[in-house]
């Protein structure tokens, strides 16, 4: 999808993450100037390190627990994408006051700081761990149920106090629920890597990946180009229906962790045969974890005119083949 969006000075902030760093690119391309703001909690120096000979890219090590750091970063922004935030269920439940820091904290901090600067348009990282216990499926962005982690509490609130800062201060704000996001760049090491890097780094090594549960808990995985398309879309929108809202960001469709290994081996094994006879193992359920995840994108469509171009399939082939090239 062509978006049209140059000559802009752009915040990334958690832009040497995951997400963050595939956005900092992405914009870079389009001839846009990028401010990266990180303290390397969980992003990686190694991705931006080829953007910072970029003229149009400025890096700012900071932490977006002091303000003082926010504010240097928004200084002549006009558009924020604020990926930065502590992400992981189970994190959050080891250490429920680090991520209420960043996650809410961090977050007020930057919505002052874009208030203060004049910022036209904060778009921020949402999550689908908003829905909690709701049990309808697919989700709707107006029907919630209660959340299940400190880390879905942090990600709602964010919700709410975007709420009241474009209600009380006309800052338009922009939240994109994300729905298990994977693809290049995303880290397959750590405590809390997610489960597509994670079992990808295991099948390449000849390990045994361990699912949690059955292997029939459900998920809507969404590759990191459909997310760039929504980031994008939400700076450009003039629609004023489709500001001051949140949007689900997914393909809108799920598939089990079952199906998910099958794919991976089916994909990793183009690149060596032996994965494909690599047996997987279960382990009980994880604390906080949802059964099931799907997503409507209906409104991010009629809204944003989002149009999800990868599959969960067509996502992993351009993952793996990516991660066989750089692990």
């Amino acid at each position: 999808m062509n978006i049209k969006l140059s000559d802009k000075k752009i915040l990334v902030t958690g832009g040497a993450g995951f997400i963050g760093s595939n956005l900092c690119e992405d914009l870079l391309k389009k001839g846009n100037y990028v401010v990266c703001l990180d303290n390397f909690a969980t992003g990686k120096k190694q991705n931006i390190a080829p953007l910072l000979e970029d003229v149009n890219f400025q890096f700012i090590q900071g932490d977006i627990r002091n303000l003082s750091d926010c504010l240097k970063a928004v200084d002549g922004v006009d558009y924020v994408l604020h990926q930065a935030a502590l992400g992981s269920v189970p994190r959050s439940i080891k250490d429920p006051i680090t991520s209420n820091d960043v996650n809410v904290g961090g977050f007020l901090n930057m919505l002052i700081a874009s208030r203060d600067a004049g910022v036209k348009r904060f778009v921020y990282a949402a999550s689908s761990s908003t829905y909690g216990d709701s049990e309808s499926l697919p989700k709707v962005e107006d029907k919630i149920g209660k959340p299940l982690s400190p880390y879905a509490i942090t990600k709602y609130v964010n919700e709410l106090y975007a709420d009241v800062f474009s209600k009380t201060y006309g800052l338009e704000t922009i939240g994109l629920r994300y729905f298990n996001v994977f693809g290049r760049k995303q880290d397959p090491d750590g405590a809390y890597a997610a489960v597509i890097p994670k079992f990808v780094g295991q099948f390449m090594k000849g390990e045994s990946p361990v699912i949690n549960g059955d292997g029939e808990y459900s998920r809507d995985f969404t590759y990191i180009d459909n997310v760039i398309q929504a980031n994008l879309l939400s700076l450009v929108v003039d629609n004023r229906e489709a500001v001051n809202t949140v949007y689900n960001v997914a393909y809108g469709e799920r598939n089990t962790l079952n199906d998910l290994v099958g794919y991976l081996k089916e994909h990793l094994s183009e690149f060596d045969n032996k994965i494909s006879n690599i047996e997987v193992l279960h382990g009980p359920n994880r604390l906080g974890d949802i059964p099931h995840s799907l997503a409507s994108v209906e409104k991010a469509k009629k809204l944003l005119n989002y149009n999800p171009q990868f599959s969960l399939q067509k996502g992993l082939k351009e993952a793996v083949k990516w991660y066989w090239e750089n692990l």
